[in-house]
This record gives structure tokens, C-alpha cells and sequence, in this order.
């Protein structure tokens, strides 16, 4: 449940971005542990628009994957699809408002120089330090929505669990509102051992990243692509190997402490015990080649009747992508869209 790592880097500024930074004080951990200061990294686009009594009203919050940040939003598949006039996001419509979720970024991280001595956190903290960004830092009290994808798809639902009556819908994309397990469960642990397991990791104060971690990034690829995208870029015994090589060269580019971090803060993930709390209108959108959210175990169907304003649809584009299908915004930004439209204002 996450986004590209690679993603990222491709993306190209967006005309009428603005980014900013805000500082939360004495940020309370799940855990009890209290960060003195916490930055949070944004990046906005669109104005907001205030109603008759002075509240912004068309503010639409967007979550990122796992090894991703904001940048990933601006990535071709999904800038070119959703913001332009007419686009589901339209920029002339909505005030999107896209954090770099804690760990990665601009917001504060273990490679900002705490390394392993940096407080552990898990989804929940990365959802109150959204809502506190947006009420505290940026004066946001209600959204439209909020729309996430893999990780804060995830995010999406607890989002909607945490503060029910904040957004008057909810789209959670390739993601699934039940707790890491199974095969999920087991690739992320080779991940995570890959790292924390390393002589060369030295607790975290590394010199470079361990070798054992840049082996086995590239299985990153095979959990997250399709396998005909695969295919297509390695037909051949030769060309899949050098493409293997060229994953693990890369994984050069990420610190390996906040790629540790990230993978672990999914440990407090169980949204699945507390779905009755939903009460905004719940939109989530899967794809049937998913290997992270695989649809043969039925998590969806199982889900939605317990939410009481629910829907879900599971989608095959064609050319798929797997799970990187959400960086694919017409793949389902329609879908999103037609839900938007039917969204009741909020008093």
C-alpha cells in the first residue's frame, strides 16, 4: 500500500504551487512520547474559497504512499489528469492541500539527524499531524475531502475513523481497511529486516546504505507493478536482471533509516474494529491486479457494510500497473469525480 519510490523525483513543478512548513508544538505520540517540535511540509494549489461565514469550504486533503511525499501528486499520470479545467481536481475549484506525511520530505525525519533516535510513529500520528496542519496551520476546520492513495489511502480510513465529522467525503485508493498481515505483511518484513538486521546498518549510524537493503529493494517493483508493466520492461533474461540492478543502484537515493521507519508505522494499522465511527460519505477504489490489496481476500465486501455511507469499486484498467495504478489519474479520477459531484454540502 504504497507509492513509487521513483515517482518522485520524475515530478515537474506544477504552475501555481505554493509550499510551506509549519511547526506543531509539543506533538503527543500515540505512543505518549511528546516530539517538542514537529514540521509538517505542504505544498497547496488553488485558492481557497470561504462561504458566507468566512470558513474555507473547498479545501480537498491528498495523502501520499509509503515512500513517496507530495511531490508524487505532481508525477505526469496524475498532474495531467486531475487539476486542469473540467479535471477532478480542478484547481479552479478546489484548495488541494498536499502534506508530506512525517518521515519523508519536508517534514521532519530520522535522516534530519536523529537517525534511529528518532521517536517511533505510526499511521495514527501521521493522521493528527495532518488535521493539526490543516486546523492550526493553515485555518482548515472542514474539507470537501479527503482522497489518499496506498498508505494515505490507509491513512483515508482512520482519517475518516479520528475525525468523522471533519470532510463531507472520503476516497481511499489501493488500499484496504484491514491490518498488514499475510503476504503483505511478509515482503514488508524482509524489507524491514533488510535494514534493521544489516551489520552495516550499525543501529542506524550508518556510512551508507546497507548493502543487504539495496539487494532487496527491487522487490519493491515486484510487489507494486503488474506483471505484464514488468514484462514490458524486461522481455528478456538479460534486461530483467539489468533491470534489477538498476532498482538496487537507485534505492541509493533513499535513506534507509526513514524507508525502516515508514515500513514499521504501519504497525498500529487496524481500522477494521472501528469502521462504524464513518459517518462521511465513503468512496474506495481498488484494482483487481493488486498484489498488496489483492481482491480474493474479499476486504472490501466484508468492509462496506459496516460503513454506513460505503461504496467501493474495484477497477481493471487497461494497460494496468498493479498497484502503481494509482498514479494512473485516469484510471480512476472519473470515478472519484462522479462521487465529488454527489457529495452534500456541509451546513
Amino acid at each position: 500500500m504504497m507509492a513509487g519510490m521513483m515517482g518522485a523525483a520524475a515530478a515537474e513543478p506544477y504552475p501555481g504551487t505554493r509550499d510551506g512548513q509549519v511547526v506543531l508544538h509539543d506533538f503527543r505520540l500515540v505512543s505518549g512520547e511528546v516530539m517538542p517540535t514537529l514540521t509538517i511540509g505542504y505544498t497547496t494549489l488553488g485558492e481557497a474559497r470561504r462561504d458566507s461565514r468566512g470558513r474555507i469550504a473547498n479545501a480537498v486533503l491528498l495523502l501520499h504512499g509509503t515512500t513517496g511525499t507530495a511531490k508524487n501528486w505532481f508525477l505526469p499520470g496524475l498532474a495531467k489528469q486531475l487539476y486542469g479545467p473540467g479535471q477532478p481536481l480542478d484547481a479552479s475549484r478546489y484548495f488541494l492541500v498536499i502534506p508530506d506525511g512525517i518521515g519523508l520530505g519536508r517534514s521532519s525525519k530520522p535522516s534530519d539527524g536523529l537517525r534511529a533516535k528518532f521517536p517511533h510513529y505510526g499511521y495514527r500520528d501521521m493522521v493528527n499531524a495532518n488535521y493539526r496542519l490543516l486546523t492550526e496551520g493553515l485555518h482548515v476546520d472542514h474539507l470537501r475531502a479527503v482522497i489518499g492513495t496506498s498508505m494515505g489511502g490507509m491513512q483515508t480510513w482512520l482519517f475518516a475513523e479520528q475525525y468523522p465529522d471533519f470532510m463531507d467525503g472520503a476516497v481511499a485508493i489501493a488500499s484496504s481497511p484491514t491490518p498488514v498481515s499475510g503476504r503483505n505483511m511478509m515482503w514488508r518484513q524482509l524489507m524491514i529486516d533488510s535494514i534493521r538486521n544489516a551489520p552495516d546498518w550499525q543501529g542506524g549510524n550508518y556510512s551508507a546504505p546497507p548493502e543487504s537493503f539495496l539487494r532487496t529493494w527491487p522487490l519493491f517493483a515486484v510487489m507494486t507493478d503488474s506483471a505484464t508493466h514488468l514484462q514490458t520492461l524486461a522481455p528478456t533474461r538479460e534486461q530483467a536482471i539489468a533491470h534489477d540492478r538498476m532498482l538496487s543502484e537507485a534505492a541509493h537515493l533513499l535513506d534507509a533509516n526513514d524507508v525502516l521507519y515508514r515500513f514499521e508505522a504501519s504497525a498500529d494499522y487496524h481500522p477494521e474494529v472501528e469502521l462504524g465511527k464513518i459517518r462521511t460519505q465513503f468512496l474506495a477504489i481498488n484494482f483487481a491486479d493488486d498484489l498488496l490489496n489483492p481482491v480474493e481476500l474479499q476486504a472490501l465486501p466484508r468492509a462496506m457494510p459496516q460503513v454506513a455511507h460505503g461504496t467501493y469499486q474495484i477497477l481493471s484498467p487497461k494497460p494496468s500497473f498493479g498497484h502503481q495504478n494509482l498514479g494512473q489519474g485516469a484510471a480512476w479520477g472519473p470515478v472519484a469525480a462522479d462521487f465529488l459531484a454527489t457529495l452534500p454540502e456541509r451546513p
